[in-house]
């Protein structure tokens, strides 16, 4: 399988499992490859999604942050084979997110 191939296959299995969790989340390139998100439906997210065996992870949080458009937050969504999903962002945005979950638990 080729690498377009499977970055394809990789987002239309990123979509599917966030519709797992209840996002109506879908491939951001099938409709007309303009929209710039691999995968779209997470509000305030900007999703780069990956599915290879070496994955240089500076390089794709550089491309989220350079794809990205508007205020969302840039993040690598990455796997390899046989290996679960993992989530890459910056510190700062980490921390944000974290505060603003800390907060409405107290």
């Amino acid at each position: 399988m080729n690498s377009k191939q499977k970055g394809a296959r990789g987002e239309r299995e990123l979509a599917n499992k966030l519709k797992d969790y209840g996002y109506d989340t879908r491939r951001g390139q099938q409709y007309n490859g303009l929209e710039g998100d691999d995968v779209v439906g997470l509000p305030g997210i900007h999703i780069e999604c990956k599915r290879v065996e070496k994955l240089n992870l500076y390089n794709a949080m550089d491309q989220s942050k350079r794809d990205n458009k508007g205020n969302s937050k840039p993040v690598v969504f990455h796997r390899k084979d046989r290996s679960e999903w993992l989530v890459t962002m910056t510190f700062d945005d980490w921390m944000e997110l974290y505060r603003e979950w800390s907060n409405g638990r107290t």
